[in-house]
């Protein structure tokens, strides 16, 4: 955590006036975005990048992670994992824009040993403390930077502010064959690379991962090839740093066609191998998703099993806890299409700050509910009772789903209670309609981070009708709001 004085001195940065030498040329990128509407231009190679600028904000929650004076617009992450001495080594090369004049740069980061910090590729000073690396260099609002940082270290976890049953520290973990895996919601990237830890700063990645001979370096975003024991993956649409994901395993390779023809590709482990037909679902369960809520917004898709109880909707690459397929294949089929309806509600749509955490999972869930009626049988009638009750009680134990607890983080409510304002919607909607809402929230959006405002707006807006009180009620009421009905013709 970062102490007050830590606080006080970023805080209180002077306005200096600083250049930077010209950075190294940008590696060439799949991406077509352009920059988002209201943002600065890039120029020169930092063009490339222009569909990683983001308007970082400073999180309610958490305010100690991620800060609103850097923009990553990209992470260039080269690394290694050795099971024998437990020890990553890495080399991050961040292309970043400050948002406003300062004395030094500051980002999320384990205190891993520093080998080298370079900034525009000339030699600077980086120190790591109170899970901060801070970067001695003077910089100018929207000036990007090239810094370069190599270092090596064991990997250590941070504490989960939750007290779920399927919680676990969260970060790079070390699992019980001397591999790796990681999960970090909402945050922990900073466990395994220095990051702007927060949602609302999405970047693009190019992931070089080194693995043991016989084993396989996984992470997030679209496989680009391996030579050797080296793997590499890239994403050309903005990442926040929670959809992250790395994996370093023993794993065997199942690779599918999904919808269109993107390429699907499970990562599995040997005692996994039982469970085969339960992973062989993912291009179902992403053709069910298109039908209803338009194209898969990115190149590729795929999942990892990992030594975890829980399950993550990591960017491309959903990141799955060993256990979901022991549940059974009713409710591994509905934790995986949860996870896999994230990547339209929650990664190509991305929340602001973690209060709205209720737009993600709110949607996932009902999406979920949909499912499981269309392919489990649940009836409206059961939907609508098991909704309301658990609505009841979950307001009466956490709170409406827009005021969250920073201690309690990824409570029920956030689900159940904003899953029941959705279904609302539907109600009020009908099919049509509603679909047409639910396609046009994630197309017209995609690769953008929203908020409550600019969800309500939007509903209001498609829908032709004021629903604003609706939402204020569901998402504010510490107690359960009465049902309404369609709305008239």
């Amino acid at each position: 955590m970062r102490t007050r004085s830590t606080v006080a001195v970023l805080a209180s940065l002077t306005l200096l006036a600083g250049c930077t030498a010209d950075p190294p040329t940008a590696p060439t990128s799949g991406g077509t975005f352009a920059t988002p509407p209201g943002a600065p231009a890039l120029s020169g190679p930092y063009a490339a990048w222009a569909a990683g600028v983001s308007t970082p904000v400073v999180d309610p929650l958490y305010p100690e992670r991620g800060t609103d004076a850097v923009d990553v617009l990209h992470y260039g992450l080269d690394l290694s994992w050795s099971p024998t001495t437990r020890t990553l080594t890495g080399t991050a090369t961040v292309h970043l824009r400050p948002t406003r004049d300062a004395p030094l740069v500051s980002l999320d980061f384990k205190p891993y040993a520093i080998d080298t910090v370079t900034v525009d590729g000339t030699n600077a000073v980086g120190t790591v403390a109170h899970e901060k690396l801070l970067v001695e260099t003077p910089v100018r609002a929207n000036v990007p930077i090239t810094l370069v940082v190599g270092y090596h270290g064991k990997p250590s976890t941070t504490p989960m502010p939750s007290k779920r049953g399927d919680s676990h520290p969260l970060g790079l973990t070390v699992d019980s064959d001397g591999g790796i895996w990681t999960m970090q919601e909402p945050f922990g990237a900073f466990t395994w690379y220095p990051a702007n830890d927060h949602p609302s700063d999405e970047a693009l990645y190019d992931i070089t991962v080194t693995a043991p001979k016989g084993w396989t370096g996984v992470a997030s975003g679209t496989p680009v090839g391996h030579s050797g024991n080296t793997f590499t993956y890239r994403s050309t649409a903005p990442v926040a740093s929670y959809a992250t994901t790395l994996a370093v395993g023993r794993y065997k390779k199942l690779a599918a066609t999904g919808p269109h023809g993107i390429p699907v590709t499970t990562w599995y482990r040997a005692k996994d191998a039982r469970y085969l037909p339960m992973l062989k679902r993912s291009p179902a369960f992403l053709t069910w998703l298109e039908q209803r809520f338009g194209p898969y917004p990115f190149d590729s898709a795929g999942l990892v099993v990992v030594e975890s109880a829980s399950a993550m909707e990591t960017q491309q690459m959903v990141t799955l806890g060993e256990v979901q397929p022991q549940r059974g294949d009713k409710m591994f089929d509905l934790t995986t299409l949860h996870e896999y309806a994230h990547h339209w509600f929650g990664d190509a749509v991305t929340l602001t700050d973690w209060p709205d955490m209720w737009l993600n999972e709110g949607w996932a869930l009902y999406v979920q509910k949909l499912y499981e009626q269309d392919r489990y049988g649940l009836s409206d009638a059961e939907l609508v009772a098991t909704s309301r009750q658990r609505d009841s009680e979950l307001r009466k134990e956490y709170g409406p789903p827009s005021k969250p607890d920073p201690a309690e983080f990824g409570a029920t409510n956030v689900y159940t209670c904003a899953a029941a304002m959705i279904r609302q919607l539907h109600q009020a909607l009908g099919d049509d309609r509603f679909f047409a809402l639910a396609r046009g929230w994630v197309q017209e959006n995609l690769h953008t981070q929203q908020t409550r405002a600019s969800f309500t707006a939007y509903v209001n807006k498609t829908t032709g009708h004021d629903f604003t009180a609706l939402i204020d009620a569901w998402l504010d009421s510490p107690t359960t709001p009465p049902e309404t009905g369609p709305l008239a013709q």
